[in-house]
């Protein structure tokens, strides 16, 4: 499942409130009498769901295999419930417990809005800012947006720039600078009237708001957020996740199991840290929890200023049209989910995945000082989620009205479906087209966003190297005349994609690879 996965977990969330895109509306179980309405959620609605909690997560953990897990509630400024399941790696009996540092992938997008909050309202920047006035490098297709564009803008996704643009060039090994040089190559969308999920977009904003402050984003971070409050098992760097002695580790699913998980890969998200890059503990996002549905203050002290804050609580973006009477619209604020539930209740949400193996989300309704965050050390396969929205139906109803498992599973299976290549490449065309001499392939070719290539044979074997100083290899399988075939890798990897290569001159003069031309960009032409 492809990173960007992580852009559509945002439905996901607002599914688990019950909210409404029309290929995710939940059916009631079938023997579920209609729910009564409450008039607002009290005390005793909190500690059933709470008291309930050990088995959506002990179930979940069944019915997933999902190694390690994490939860925490937060009520009236008060955390009833913080606890560790399972093991931070699998094979090993190091528990998961309530201080264990999760990758937290996308749910560092609300916690990044609340460092840019804090420095609005102190006056160390401005929401209307151009975020160019303090990121030189940030350029755009269109020189008016690149000069126009501000923090709003970004940090709710609406800049124009296609989804999860530039994720991919993280894979072939390049770097933040790298990235941002390549953006203007990409095809904008209408700018502030569309929405598309990027994770570079709202780097690019938070690493303008530190350095408008003199300071990197990690610095920035821990001075504004982590170190008011407490939050010492909490960082945007990388190496402090991975050098943590109760860290969890990443998990993917072994090869043809749904249930067995290996610890296989490490996700490095520094280039975009303040949109995937934080880790932290359940403890210390309850603690982040209680400063944002308590206004900015914690523990008697103000952390960030109330209006900055309630800004990033507020629409700006609409992320998602229902298609449905009577349903509800989906929109995106700054890091935020934001949405109604059906009694008219604001509800905020995240949730983040790293496809190399973390899954985690964060809801609240602020109205009622209820918030949940569910951390996971498994690659996203909708656990997490799942959890969130088993405990807020119970708050909400006292019970179970929907099935949440198999709905919320076969959204992420959607995703992964719609990721995937139409071609089937593991079954050849009934009449195969011979390959040309591999030879022939063989050479240097380029791709001005994606970077160079090499074509490489090895007898009749092709391979192609692609990424900065060669990051990737892959062997090329034959499917049909000039196409063959790839597994991709890493954060971004759909599955198999085909290479195809374009004829002049009775010779491949270029190649076309599939999974990268989504914005007509997939082409490497031979130097």
């Amino acid at each position: 499942m492809a990173a960007r996965t992580a852009a559509t977990v945002l439905t996901l969330a607002l599914v688990a409130a019950g909210c409404s895109a029309e290929e995710a509306t939940p059916e009631p179980l079938a023997d579920s009498p209609p729910a009564v309405p409450a008039a607002q959620i009290d005390r005793a609605d909190v500690d059933a769901a709470v008291g309930d909690l050990d088995g959506f997560v002990e179930a979940m953990m069944a019915r997933t295999g999902t190694p390690g897990v994490a939860a925490a509630v937060v009520y009236q400024d008060e955390v009833l419930y913080s606890r560790g399941f399972g093991v931070r790696k699998v094979g090993t009996d190091e528990p998961v417990d309530t201080h264990t540092r999760f990758q937290l992938a996308s749910v560092s997008k609300p916690v990044a809005s609340s460092v840019i909050a804090a420095s609005v309202g102190d006056g160390a920047v401005d929401w209307a800012d151009p975020v160019r006035r303090y990121e030189p490098e940030f350029a755009v297709a269109d020189p008016y947006v690149s000069e126009h564009a501000t923090f709003v803008d970004l940090l709710s996704h609406r800049s124009g720039l296609p989804d999860h643009a530039g994720d991919v060039l993280e894979d072939f090994g390049y770097d933040y600078d790298d990235i941002m040089g390549r953006l203007d190559q990409l095809p904008l969308a209408s700018f502030r009237d569309s929405y598309a999920y990027t994770n570079f977009g709202f780097t690019a904003a938070g690493n303008a708001a530190a350095k408008a402050q003199g300071t990197d984003w990690p610095e920035l971070s821990r001075r504004r957020i982590y170190e008011p409050l407490g939050m010492a098992d909490t960082s945007s760097r990388f190496e402090d996740w991975a050098n943590s002695p109760n860290h969890a580790v990443n998990h993917v699913l072994a090869e043809g199991s749904t249930t067995e998980w290996e610890a296989k890969y490490v996700r490095e998200p520094d280039n975009q840290s303040p949109a995937g890059g934080a880790s932290s503990s359940v403890d210390d996002m309850t603690k982040w929890i209680r400063m944002q549905l308590g206004g900015g203050e914690f523990e008697g002290r103000r952390i960030v200023d109330a209006d900055a804050l309630q800004y990033t609580h507020t629409s700006h973006s609409l992320s998602g049209e229902s298609g449905t009477e009577g349903a509800r619209d989906s929109f995106y604020g700054l890091g935020f989910n934001v949405g109604t539930d059906d009694r008219g209740r604001v509800e905020l949400s995240h949730s983040g995945a790293f496809a190399l193996g973390a899954s985690t989300t964060v809801f609240m309704l602020p109205s009622e000082q209820l918030g949940i965050v569910v951390l996971s050390n498994s690659a996203p396969v909708g656990g997490s989620e799942t959890v969130a929205a088993q405990f807020m139906d119970q708050v909400r109803n006292g019970r179970q009205t929907v099935d949440w498992a198999p709905l919320i599973a076969g959204i992420f299976d959607g995703i992964a479906e719609e990721e995937a290549s139409p071609v089937d490449y593991a079954t050849p065309p009934a009449s195969v087209t011979p390959a040309r001499s591999a030879i022939e392939h063989v050479g240097t070719f380029d791709s001005p966003f994606h970077g160079p290539a090499q074509v490489s044979a090895d007898g009749d074997r092709l391979s192609l190297t692609v990424g900065k100083d060669g990051q990737l290899t892959y062997p090329l399988t034959h499917y049909d005349g000039d196409t063959y075939f790839f597994e991709t890798s890493g954060e971004n990897a759909v599955g198999p994609t085909g290479v195809t290569f374009e004829i002049a001159n009775g010779a491949p003069a270029s190649f076309t690879v599939e999974y990268l031309d989504k914005q007509g960009l997939g082409r490497f032409t031979r130097s």
